[in-house]
């Protein structure tokens, strides 16, 4: 909206051409999307806690988060506003996949929505079910799929690119494509989500990989960097990082009120979406394996979920003290906050390895 005002007055005013370099307009999307968030949080918080849309605590968690109990929930919806109002204002209203991104991320924070809203205003703990929410992400999840691989006209877009080497791809056929990309959308977005459990958890690895995102971007977006990275180039890609600088900002602002002792939890409807946002990201600049690794905190917490559940149901016993992975190191004797600090720590090392796959290949 913007770009094009001032596109609009660069006709006039050459000033106004700086608006066109992709990276003011990130800077300038963090820095909105930033400012929007503190701006409207304090009154979001204050309207959740009226409506008395607090988060229940499980029974059988650790003891220390039973003060937790009450706490309003559902603050991802700040965060997707501040994303939205961010992205329709500096983003490029004519790239498409700046719309794949933002509607994929608006549908799956429509279906965390639902889920919230049953259960902390209807009293459902319950929630939608786990088939109902599965069938919704699926369906959101298929069709950014199918239109990713039949209308993006994608570089190699049924190709699997393996990081640190140059040459190491493997053809998946366009069925072989959409199959992965709907397995990374809705598998990311659930990864996130399970790892939303503490104060300020999730968020600060969502800022880091959703940053280091952004750098992918803007290199699969320029022909000069992609060539000379080795990567495929993908002609409107970099216009992602916009969005990737508003998740940034969004998600900073937020852990202002997410930090321990957390004023507000971001609930289904944040975690969803966002864990969505960094899937369709990532498949859009072909780097999957590379989200894999920079979100390594996100994977291990749902394998822990998923090896819990498993050996409970093949033997009757336990893995884990609890799971998710952060519970049972709460019951280990770690601080909440010692737990969500050295999370953070591992995942900035993650990301780290990550962006040297940039030049590693």
């Amino acid at each position: 909206m913007l770009l094009e005002l001032a596109q609009w007055l660069a006709k006039d005013m050459r000033v106004f051409n700086v608006f066109n370099y992709i990276t003011l307009r990130a800077v300038l999307a963090c820095l909105t999307s930033l400012v929007i968030s503190f701006v409207i949080g304090p009154a979001m918080i204050r309207k959740l806690t009226a409506y008395k849309i607090g988060q229940s605590v499980r029974d059988d968690g650790p003891q220390t988060h039973l003060i937790k109990a009450g706490t309003p929930t559902m603050g991802g919806a700040l965060i997707l506003v501040s994303i939205t109002v961010t992205t329709l204002l500096w983003a490029d209203l004519e790239n498409r996949f700046v719309w794949i991104v933002l509607l994929v991320t608006l549908g799956f924070g429509a279906v965390g929505w639902v889920d919230d809203y049953r259960k902390v205003v209807h009293r459902n703990p319950k929630g939608l079910s786990a088939r109902a929410k599965l069938f919704w992400q699926s369906m959101v999840g298929l069709v950014a799929a199918y239109y990713i691989a039949f209308s993006s006209n994608l570089p190699a877009q049924t190709v699997f690119i393996v990081p640190f080497f140059k040459e190491v791809a493997y053809p998946l056929g366009v069925v072989g494509f959409i199959a992965m990309t709907y397995c990374v959308i809705v598998g990311t977005s659930n990864a996130v989500n399970l790892t939303d459990g503490l104060d300020g958890l999730a968020i600060m690895p969502t800022v880091m990989v959703g940053s280091a995102l952004g750098i992918f971007a803007y290199v699969a977006g320029n022909a000069v960097f992609a060539k000379y990275l080795a990567f495929p180039y993908i002609p409107g890609a970099g216009e992602l990082m916009v969005i990737c600088a508003a998740i940034g900002g969004a998600g900073l602002a937020f852990l202002w009120f997410n930090a321990y002792p957390a004023e507000v939890f971001m609930g289904d409807v944040g975690a969803l979406a966002l864990g969505a946002a960094l899937g369709t990201i990532a498949v859009i600049v072909r780097q999957e394996i590379v989200l894999f690794i920079m979100g390594g905190v996100f994977v291990v917490e749902t394998l822990s979920v998923m090896i819990q559940v498993a050996s409970f149901k093949m033997t009757g016993k336990r893995v884990f003290r609890m799971a998710p992975l952060h519970h049972h190191y709460e019951l280990k004797g770690w601080k909440e906050n010692q737990v969500v600090v050295r999370f953070w720590i591992i995942t900035m090392m993650l990301v780290l390895v990550g962006l040297s796959t940039l030049k590693l290949r």
